[in-house]
């Protein structure tokens, strides 16, 4: 039976390469992001209600396009809402 023995180093060493390889993953993520998400895809992607969704857009914080009776959401806004919810 072989001991092995994980040092600070290796512990750095591995947490950057973890660091790293989360940061190419999220740019990736970022990069291939559609503009416009219908409402399926911002509830989805914020895990909440038809309901919840309905009153963001009641209350003006998250505003929208219609076009063709189809609902269409900017990600960017998604974006803003998040930041902003997440600084308060």
């Amino acid at each position: 039976m072989t001991i092995n023995i994980l040092t600070k180093d290796d512990l750095d060493k591995f947490k950057n390469e973890l660091i790293q390889e989360l940061s190419n993953m999220f740019h990736i993520k970022t990069t291939e992001q559609k503009l416009w998400l219908r409402t399926s895809e911002v509830k989805d992607l914020l895990n909440i209600s038809s309901g919840t969704l309905q009153n963001l857009r009641a209350n003006r914080i998250l505003s929208c396009s219609k076009v063709g009776g189809i609902l269409y959401y900017n990600y960017k806004d998604i974006e803003k809402l998040l930041s902003d919810r997440k600084s308060s």
